[in-house]
């Protein structure tokens, strides 16, 4: 197994972990990155472009990291709480007058914000195309009736995560919600991260595919709860309704939907560029650039929901966009903040200890929030520090 790129002296065990989930964990292709203090110290990628492909992984390669894009979306609305644009204690229906409609009148921003909006399925399923086109799907959670009354709990908003955030952000603003992350937070830090993959990039883009865990991986294959495999499994439990808000489910290898604008799922890029952003959420990178004051970057990592969560049928706690440390979806300390992606991909800021991370995979496992191969990377960070 081949291994590229470079890891600073100290940081070898998240190396030999990375090579590791090739041997052991069933990696087909994929790459990690960390920043220390705002300085990259460790820089890999290997295996293959394609999940099923010989053509190797290259330094440029970028992948789509399906809800790690959440993470990187929320830095929007934080950016404009950040300016003064955006109140997270006003309603939503301030900004988006027909949100105030099935119970949604008091939800507020902050609720939109930390999955307690209430509006995690639709009655009816959009097609790609019309989660696509701008229009169905703030028209369909405007109009949802809510599942539970706005801000008395939490669940997760898997795929409508994308519709209330880009027309919140439009309301706002007048701007989407990819422009404004393409202009002041990608162009400026030099990330090679989209939210609507531009067409003159996708030669860089490798194909994702599902994969079984290979004989003997032993922790490779997720054992969720039984509640948790029922939820998943009955098509009328809101888990799965949420999940399927999309639906059919998309083709993630599709130019055309890896062109959408899906702050929910759709981001693609590289780990190096999810772990420079990190480290500029919490602190100054290499050339002086950084995103949040560190009132935003409290604000970031500030619990807003925790307990039973009633998509995810699991404990888990959120911060305004971002999921927090916790048994559900381990990270590095009680300080981080950061998103995983069903499947595999992660990345994260911990505040504490200075780091950004980022992991990114074309090989897609049916863990959710806490794959194997991201968490044997993380455990081998923490040895490190």
């Amino acid at each position: 197994m081949d291994v590229h790129g470079t890891v600073a002296e100290g940081f070898e065990p998240v190396r030999d972990a990375f090579v590791r989930n090739f041997q052991v964990l069933g990696d087909r292709g994929a790459a990690v990155s960390v920043y220390r203090d705002g300085r990259k110290v460790v820089d890999l990628w290997g295996g293959t472009k394609d999940a099923n492909g010989t053509e190797p992984w290259a330094e440029d390669t970028v992948q789509i990291v399906r809800s790690v894009t959440k993470g990187v979306a929320a830095a929007v609305p934080l950016l404009l709480q950040q300016r003064g644009l955006l109140d997270l204690d006003a309603p939503v229906g301030s900004y988006w007058p027909e949100f105030k409609a099935g119970g949604k009148e008091r939800t507020r921003v902050r609720d939109l914000l930390a999955h307690r909006a209430g509006v995690p399925a639709l009655d009816r399923g959009l097609t790609v195309a019309e989660a696509a086109d701008g229009v169905s799907g703030p028209r369909a959670v405007a109009a949802q009736h809510a599942f539970w009354e706005p801000g008395t709990e939490h669940g997760y908003h898997a795929q409508t995560f994308s519709w209330l955030l880009n027309e919140l952000v439009l309301r706002a603003t007048g701007r989407s919600l990819a422009g404004i992350l393409a202009e002041e937070i990608a162009e400026p830090l030099g990330l090679d991260f989209w939210i609507g993959l531009p067409e003159a990039e996708a030669h860089r883009v490798g194909r994702v595919a599902p994969v079984d865990p290979p004989e003997g991986a032993g922790t490779f294959r997720t054992r969720p709860r039984r509640n948790v495999s029922e939820a998943y499994a009955d098509p009328d439990s809101l888990t799965r309704r949420a999940f399927a808000a999309v639906y059919p489910l998309p083709d993630e290898n599709d130019p055309a939907y890896r062109a959408a604008e899906l702050p929910a799922s759709a981001g693609i890029g590289t780990a190096r560029a999810l772990a420079r952003f990190y480290a500029a959420t919490i602190g100054v990178v290499e050339d002086g650039a950084r995103i949040f004051t560190p009132a935003t970057t409290a604000l970031a990592g500030k619990e807003f929901s925790s307990g039973p969560d009633r998509v995810l049928v699991v404990n888990t706690r959120f911060g305004p966009g971002y999921m927090l440390h916790g048994p559900a979806s381990p990270l590095l300390s009680p300080t981080s903040f950061g998103h995983p992606g069903r499947g595999g991909s992660l990345a994260f800021a911990d505040p504490e200890s200075g780091i950004g991370f980022g992991y990114v995979t074309n090989a897609h496992a049916k863990s959710v929030t806490a794959d194997p191969r991201a968490q044997a990377l993380v455990r081998a960070l923490r040895s490190a520090l």
